[in-house]
């Protein structure tokens, strides 16, 4: 799982794919942090990306860094409500405090419950690893 963070941490944006219905959607996020040794995202709770998690939690993440190599983290999310985790979210992701705050109603943070990286380039064979051992 660290090396899924810390790769989409240096990547800066990643995007995020879920489907509506039959439809893939993707969008871009920023913010990505670890905590009890899981992988997290933040979103706003009112968004259809949030909606499209709940109803199917299965996502793929992929984002590139400047060395051109590329990631790609599939499995499947959950919410997590819990204050201590949006509290540690504003702490690792201090941009966010302009958009949320803990106690906003808006502010939702998901985990992945299980998933696998896989990081490519063009000059290199995959390096495909589980988020969680």
């Amino acid at each position: 799982m660290n090396k899924a963070l810390e790769f989409l941490q240096e990547s800066g944006i990643f995007y995020l794919a879920t489907t509506e219905g039959d439809q893939p959607r993707v969008r871009p996020f920023g913010a990505v942090f670890e905590y009890e040794g899981k992988l997290y995202i933040v979103t706003n709770n009112t968004k259809k990306c949030f909606k499209q998690m709940l109803e199917n939690p299965k996502v793929e993440m992929s984002g590139m860094n400047k060395k051109g190599q590329w990631i790609r983290v599939t499995g499947e999310v959950a919410n997590d409500d819990r204050r201590e985790v949006k509290e540690l979210a504003l702490q690792a992701v201090p941009s966010l405090k302009t958009m949320y705050n803990i106690d906003d109603g808006i502010f939702a943070v998901l985990y992945f419950t299980k998933g696998t990286a896989t990081i490519s380039s063009f000059t290199a064979q995959p390096e495909t690893f589980s988020l969680y051992i």
